[in-house]
């Protein structure tokens, strides 16, 4: 197997392995009632990169709990890339894409473009470096 393509099965089996839970913790973590509020009011939405990001207006408070949240997933990420053999950056992207997935109609998500919308019942904008 040359190594482009264990590069990609590297990857493909991460994204297998964030579906199958490798976001609980993190996920888990995040959810006290700061987090939930700020999500389901669209102050904060999940971005490409793997990371939560403010929309519109910030507050010191709201920059700490995203910042927080934010060390926590990179230490997560840095753990399962090397696992993986792969970067913190390519882990967090396919993190990003199957958090984005993940998200609910209503909550904020960032676009391919790098616009955040508002998910809907519909399937969100997928970026194309997303594993299939």
């Amino acid at each position: 197997m040359n190594t482009n393509m264990l590069h990609k099965f590297s990857l493909a089996a991460a994204a297998f392995a964030l579906a199958a839970g490798g976001l609980a913790a993190p996920a888990q973590a995040q959810r006290d009632p700061a987090y939930e509020a700020a999500r389901s009011s669209g102050k904060v939405g999940e971005k490409m990169d793997g990371y939560l990001g403010i929309v519109g207006a910030s507050t010191a408070d709201l920059q700490r709990m995203v910042n927080d949240i934010n060390i926590k997933r990179r230490a997560v990420y840095a753990d399962k890339a090397r696992a993986a053999n792969a970067t913190v950056e390519e882990y967090a992207l396919t993190a990003g894409c199957i958090a984005i997935a993940k998200t609910s109609p209503g909550e904020k998500y960032q676009a391919p473009d790098g616009s955040w919308q508002t998910r809907t019942t519909a399937p969100p904008q997928r970026d194309s470096r997303c594993p299939a």
